[in-house]
């Protein structure tokens, strides 16, 4: 071949085809060596708003809590028997079960505490699915399915929220828990059977079966109805259960199971507001009510379709490590040199000692230190062959369509007027006299593109408000679920939302042990602490997965309430988002990435022989100290992968158009730590990466972005673009420094101003009020005078009245 080529070239073609053939046989190489690319395939993960239920159900209990399980059946069978014959729960008509099910409810009403108990763990054991009597897994759930709708059926609900709130109230057990030197599960006995009761029924009727009868599905929707109305305590359920959480920060009720009541609070607003593809759904609507264009793709479509992949390498690696090859092996031959060069075992690899300052703290760890399949729509190498899936086929080239926003067509026709006219129009984006035609098309361009989101609408209809809040008119709010839940958090919502990320800061795993931490393992650890090897081995994984439990509910919560909040009001959306900035949220989840995030996704901190519903069913086999160590045989951890993708969208939430808090990703280097959590090979995880990665580009510096062109070329292809934004240089004057101060204040004056005039009525400005001009009304109410002024009355009259003279002519006129 190389004969031919020279051949074809003639004298002083050589050195093109030279390159050329190595180029060829470079590319052979690849083709060979591709197998070896298999050894780290992509995460085959689903993201979705849950598990899958059976493991939703298993990561409510800690392995701790294995004994209870025989405790409840046993007080269920004890009250059985005292009023049934000696007829299995199974064998019975509805009739009966309704009955009996009448009869544990009458129970939980008893004055005596430990009866109360004893009813309540029999009707835990009734939702778990009367196991005693199944011989499988499917037939326990089958009949958790069928009690859960009974109890709810009969009234149940209410009254364990009832029994909750007396628990809440117990000021004994919360000075007792408060005085002890260490809290175990013996002090949370009675809230972890009614938490578990309620988590069971949430969880178990928010899964919609086809094959559910007419009357179920009635009682599922009249449930989510009054779970997200202030029908317990004047507020939604959400609520109470936050302030068992800020009541658990402050130091008052060390002995609550967090664990449970973030699950339970986080089951409720999935349950009462919708997951994801509800979100979709109502977006959709609200945007046709606002008369907007649809949507451009489905996102949730998209982010499915995507392949986890690394940026190619440049052009400009490929020679740099060339001429480094070249410079290292002193040969006699420059060309041989070359064509070695071309024959490493790994050509993609970039050189160490390109990357900056920042970039040495990766430890190599970063996405340019490893090899990673190419794309797709690359030439050299074969795509690795995946098994058919559902995924929809999206046609070459990017997968986002480009957006543009009304701000962005007005700077660009401001700077064009401003360059070939000399003076500007302000807001008219529809003048285009004196442009040249390129200029034209520009402009046509961005307009096709051009994308209205409902919080700009939102925003420009609270402007209108605020200017004429007289003429305006009332604004008509739906009182939908999330509003409520809004109405009903607001006056307490800073500190909600820093009690939440206390819990998050203890349960992370790169936090140290410190004394003033919360303890949030008082429902995981026993009475008395392991003494042998294996107790301890198991205590260990138990608490990993505790911690890991806690992340999985607190990222799904806050991300939960965001993304409903903005879809809702964009002001609400922002009053949550600036506390979560104000309680340092940014920092928290980079310091929570800044960990071997490799290792933390692909953890094996649980025991599945001990997981519910398998461990009612099955015999349990002799745990050993090497069966531990092995875990199970799962690629990665399904909750940890889930938090990690919750813990990005979060920080995408909330530095999204915020350049000072833009600012601060780059104040915390969050550059490196990001890079490292690119490795994962998992493609939803890598676009919200590539996303921060976005934003920071242009304040990271032109060697920043020399040493980091595979992750340039990532975001290229994976992020959506806006079509004359200049993320990749610094010439745009977003990337000059400004008064963040500023920024966020005007933020903060726009949210108080909205909550201020939509829910703050008692504290309305007086001079929109209406007056009283009537005199005999005026003079007829009556005023409640000082009791001092009323003693010295003669004194008033004279100083202020008798003594002053009056001009009766001119007060007339």
């Amino acid at each position: 071949l190389l004969v031919i080529l020279y051949g074809a070239a003639g004298p002083g073609g050589f050195d093109l085809n030279y390159f050329i053939f190595c180029w060829i046989v470079k590319s052979m190489q690849v083709v060979v060596s591709w197998t070896g690319l298999s050894e780290s395939p992509d995460l085959e993960f689903e993201y979705a708003d849950t598990d899958k239920w059976a493991a939703e159900l298993s990561e409510l209990y800690s392995y701790t809590e294995g004994p209870e399980f025989a405790l409840n059946r046993k007080c269920f069978e004890v009250e059985f028997r005292t009023h049934v014959c000696d007829r299995k729960w199974t064998e019975l008509d509805a009739a009966q079960h309704r009955a009996h099910a009448m009869r544990l409810l009458d129970g939980l009403e008893v004055i005596a505490r430990d009866k109360r108990l004893k009813a309540a763990r029999a009707i835990l054991y009734m939702s778990q699915g009367t196991f005693s009597e199944c011989s499988s897994e499917a037939e326990v759930q089958y009949w958790m399915r069928y009690n859960i709708f009974l109890l709810l059926d009969v009234g149940t609900f209410s009254a364990l929220v009832e029994l909750l709130n007396m628990e809440i109230d117990n000021s004994a057990a919360c000075s007792s828990a408060v005085r002890k030197p260490a809290i175990s599960l013996a002090d949370s006995t009675d809230l972890r059977v009614l938490l578990n009761i309620m988590y069971l029924m949430v969880e178990t009727i928010q899964q919609d079966d086809p094959a559910d009868k007419p009357e179920w599905k009635i009682i599922r929707e009249t449930f989510r109805a009054e779970l997200g109305s202030p029908l317990f305590n004047n507020e939604p359920m959400s609520v109470m259960l936050f302030g068992m959480v800020t009541k658990f920060c402050s130091g008052h009720a060390p002995h609550f199971p967090m664990k449970k009541v973030l699950l339970l609070l986080w089951k409720s607003i999935l349950f009462t507001l919708g997951g994801f593809e509800q979100l979709q759904s109502i977006k959709v609507h609200k945007r046709v009510e606002l008369g907007l264009a649809p949507l451009p793709e489905d996102s949730i479509r998209v982010i499915r379709s995507m392949r986890a992949a690394s940026p190619p390498a440049s052009a400009s690696d490929l020679i740099e490590q060339q001429q480094k090859r070249a410079r290292r092996e002193h040969k006699a031959l420059i060309k041989q040199d070359n064509l070695d060069a071309f024959n490493e075992k790994d050509p993609y690899k970039a050189d160490d000692s390109r990357e900056d300052e920042d970039d040495n703290d990766d430890n190599d760890n970063s996405i340019e230190a490893e090899t990673f399949p190419l794309e797709r729509d690359e030439v050299m190498p074969p795509p690795i062959p995946h098994p058919p899936s559902d995924r929809v086929s999206l046609p070459k080239g990017l997968p986002w369509a480009p957006k543009v926003r009304e701000k962005d067509i007005e700077n660009f026709l401001e700077s064009s007027r401003s360059k070939f006219i000399g003076y500007t129009l302000g807001n008219d984006t529809n003048t285009v006299v004196g442009l040249p035609r390129p200029i034209h098309e520009s402009i046509k361009t961005l307009k096709q593109h051009k994308y209205v989101s409902i919080a700009e609408i939102q925003i420009a209809k609270e402007e209108e408000f605020q200017k004429t809040p007289l003429s305006g008119g009332e604004e008509e709010v739906e009182m939908s679920s999330i509003e409520l839940l809004y109405q009903g958090i607001l006056p307490s919502l800073p500190q909600y939302m820093i009690a939440l990320l206390k819990i998050l800061l203890a349960a992370a795993p790169t936090s140290k042990a410190k004394t003033d931490s919360i303890n949030i393992l008082a429902d995981v650890l026993p009475e008395e602490m392991p003494t042998t090897v294996l107790q301890s081995m198991k205590l260990g994984v138990d608490v990993n997965r505790h911690k890991e439990i806690i992340v999985k509910a607190i990222s799904a919560i806050l991300l939960l309430l965001l993304k409903h909040f903005k879809l809702n009001h964009i002001y609400q959306f922002e009053y949550m988002a600036q506390h979560l900035v104000f309680a340092n949220c940014i920092p928290l989840i980079l310091k929570f990435f800044n960990q071997n995030i490799m290792s933390y996704i692909t953890a094996k901190n649980s025991i599945s022989v001990l997981d519910f519903p398998h461990c009612v069913v099955h015999e349990l086999p002799e745990l050993t100290a090497e069966s531990l160590e092995a875990g199970d045989n799962n690629q990665f951890c399904w909750r940890n992968l889930f938090s990690c993708i919750n813990l990005l969208r979060i920080l995408n939430k909330l530095t999204k158009w915020k350049h000072s808090r833009t600012m601060m990703l780059v104040v915390f280097k969050s550059a490196p730590i990001l890079k490292r959590a690119l490795k994962v090979k998992q493609a939803m995880m890598q676009l919200y990466v590539l996303k921060l990665l976005k934003v920071q580009t242009k304040y990271l510096g032109r060697q920043w972005r020399k040493s980091n062109m595979k992750t340039m070329s990532a975001i290229y292809q994976k992020v959506r673009h806006r079509l004359n934004d200049d993320w990749a240089y610094g010439n745009d004057l977003d990337a000059r420094p400004w008064d963040f101060q500023a920024e966020e204040c005007a933020l903060r004056a726009n949210i108080e101003r909205f909550n201020s005039r939509r829910y703050d009525k008692s504290h309305s400005n007086p001079d929109f009020l209406p007056v009283d001009n009537c005199l005999q009304s005026v003079l007829g109410q009556r005023v409640d005078l000082p009791e001092d002024f009323q003693m010295n009355y003669d004194l008033w009259l004279e100083r202020e009245v008798f003594s002053k003279p009056i001009s009766w002519e001119e007060l007339l006129q």
